[in-house]
């Protein structure tokens, strides 16, 4: 395994003794990504290179929650890795207890997609997402708007920020939101999963990565006649990577015109199109087994839940007609109970233990 590289320009200096790193200067080191041959790295912004300094930053800052308005919620009070940066909730709940009206997404290789959110696909870049949670108010989240200045007050003075800052960006005389808000991108950058045992036995070639319940369950799985890998395709088990990737799969049919909750209209909600009520992001199936609830309300419960769900061509179809808006590639299909668990166990096996368990996606306060 060879890792991949990418320069990043950066300068050194003494201050007080110590070597700190700056991307002001002329001198050229590379950002080690530390991934396979068979994985490129996600794009990158130009006005935000990646760098050792500024990872590291972002990391303490994802999992800080003196970064929210009143300094007890962080990214990672709904982002857990160990529930693959998802969390367990049906919906997120926010800083002063409102509840969210979705499901937390799982950033797991969010690095890679189109776009960052259910269903807004002109959110292409975490420097802009990371707006929402922490000085958005519909709900709040985070709750940082209206205490900007306690919360740079806080890093300022803090014994150790203001040197990771310089060493992430240079020398300065304040810190910013936009620093932040570029640091906290370039960590999630980084939260990329690659060596489950499905990775080892497709990418590695390793034979035994994969027992045969999963390999059947695999088959099944791309599969014509159930089609899982229509959408959930690629490396990365979506097809918002290389395209828009949104979806209607029939969930809910409420008037028998294929309609909604009014909560939440999916893309439609964006773009006024009535064709698209009820179309949402494909997500990542990475580490999936540690995610539930699922889809973008948290409404079903556990994988084989989800599997009955696409068997009948939607959700809607088991109380009464599916919906007109589902997608074409959403058809109902007829497993057997062996080949459901087969299907389960081969998701299961897109759980990456060193990618949960690694000391550079946890929190450095342990």
């Amino acid at each position: 395994m060879n890792p991949r590289k990418v320069n990043v320009c950066t300068t050194s200096w003494l201050k007080g003794g110590l070597l700190w790193v700056s991307l002001l200067a002329p001198i050229c080191s590379a950002f080690d990504w530390s991934l396979p041959e068979w994985l490129p790295p996600p794009p990158v912004p130009k006005n935000n290179p990646m760098s050792n300094a500024k990872v590291a930053l972002g990391q303490r800052l994802f999992f800080d929650a003196n970064l929210s308005g009143v300094g007890y919620v962080s990214c990672s009070t709904c982002h857990l890795p160990s529930h693959g940066f998802a969390e367990q909730r049906v919906v997120a709940v926010g800083i002063s207890g409102d509840f969210h009206r979705r499901n937390t997404q799982a950033i797991v290789n969010s690095a890679y997609m189109t776009s960052l959110t259910w269903s807004n696909p002109e959110l292409t870049l975490f420097e802009e997402q990371a707006k929402i949670p922490l000085f958005g108010h519909g709900p709040v989240e985070m709750g940082t708007q209206h205490h900007e200045q306690k919360v740079l007050q806080y890093f300022q003075l803090h014994p150790l920020y203001p040197a990771m800052f310089d060493a992430a960006f240079g020398p300065q005389d304040e810190i910013s939101f936009d620093h932040i808000l570029k640091a906290l991108a370039a960590f999630q950058r980084t939260l990329i999963s690659y060596n489950s045992p499905f990775d080892r036995f497709r990418y590695e070639h390793q034979e035994h990565a994969l027992s045969a319940q999963a390999r059947r369950g695999m088959t099944l799985f791309y599969s014509q006649e159930i089609g899982c890998g229509n959408c959930h395709s690629g490396v990365h088990f979506s097809d918002a990577t290389t395209q828009a990737g949104f979806h209607n799969t029939g969930l809910y049919n409420m008037d028998g015109h294929g309609a909604y909750p009014e909560i939440d209209q999916g893309l439609y909600e964006i773009t006024h199109n009535p064709a698209d009520q009820g179309k949402f992001r494909t997500p990542t199936l990475r580490n999936i087994a540690l995610s539930a609830p699922y889809m973008h309300d948290g409404s079903i419960a556990t994988l084989a839940e989800v599997i009955e769900h696409y068997a009948a061509g939607g959700r809607a179809a088991l109380t009464g007609a599916p919906s007109p808006l589902r997608d074409a590639r959403v058809q109902a299909f007829e497993l057997s109970t062996s080949d459901k668990q087969a299907l389960v166990t081969f998701l299961e096996s897109l759980t990456d233990e060193t990618f949960i368990s690694s000391g550079q996606h946890t929190s450095p306060f342990r």
